[in-house]
């Protein structure tokens, strides 16, 4: 049966999409983010473990979907990468500013000198919060108040001073305890768009599954292709997903079941 020949409406949960697709994964295309779906949140952003069995459990998935599972995240493409060796998934990178579709083909995100610049100034600033951890992303830098919750405050100023310095081509992106200044072209909702065109996504019916509000693009994007989006977490926490599941811990053993070809 193609996609579109069913209803989402027969599918009112998350444990529901799961099994349909365990049982029919010729229907779905699954969009995934990293942290905090994936991977369990870690203090730092270069603590996060990477269970051993993962890697293979998402080729497994992917191999039974025919190639239709893109991971989704705001990590760079190359460190997320590193983190699922040997396998090289579709990838969308910096929220959707960097790609590598299904056909390996990598669409960069490009750092100007200017931007390049303002991140060094900006390092030196954030370097007064002690605590406050930097991430550079390459075209994006974060700034990671998880250690240091009482500089959430200051340090929102001093991002915002610096989004506007870099200009209209620059947003910033705010997540769980950090601030993110990213392109403006694009989001993790549109890179889900482009994804579905690709002959590999194209006709099927989209699944994704995040953690944060940097994924509430994607879930709307997802539901308003008739797909079923699902956050991880807080059910406290409002958000345009339709489904919700506890932890990635829930994720994994999800995939780790659907790379054995089971259903519920």
């Amino acid at each position: 049966m193609h996609a579109t020949d069913f209803s989402i409406g027969a599918l009112a949960s998350p444990d529901a999409v799961f099994s349909d697709l365990g049982r029919n994964p010729g229907r779905w295309a699954l969009f995934l983010d990293i942290d905090g779906t994936l991977l369990d949140l870690a203090p730092t952003p270069d603590t996060i473990q990477v269970p051993p069995s993962l890697p293979t459990d998402l080729n497994n998935v992917s191999g039974r979907l025919d190639g239709a599972l893109a991971l989704v995240t705001g990590r760079a493409l190359v460190y997320a990468d590193s983190l699922f060796e040997p396998f090289h998934f579709p990838i969308a990178g910096l929220h959707g500013a960097e790609m590598r579709g299904s056909d390996g083909a990598i669409l960069p995100a490009l750092v100007t000198p200017a931007f390049a610049a303002l991140k060094r100034n900006l390092s030196e600033h954030a370097s007064a919060m002690k605590g406050v951890i930097v991430e550079d992303k390459g075209a994006a830098i974060a700034a990671h108040y998880r250690l240091a919750p009482e500089f959430e405050e200051p340090l929102g100023d001093l991002m915002r001073d610096f989004v506007a310095q870099a200009g209209d081509g620059w947003v910033l992106q705010l997540g769980k305890m950090v601030y993110e200044i990213r392109p403006a072209k694009s989001s993790k909702g549109e890179a889900v768009a482009r994804y579905m065109q690709e002959q590999a996504f194209f006709g099927r019916r989209a699944v994704a599954i995040g953690d944060d509000l940097t994924d509430e693009s994607m879930f709307s994007a997802v539901n308003e292709m008739g797909g079923y989006s699902i956050r991880v977490g807080s059910a406290e926490v409002k958000t345009a997903a339709l489904g919700r599941v506890p932890s990635p811990e829930v994720v994994r053993q999800t995939l780790a079941m659907l790379a054995g070809g089971k259903a519920n």
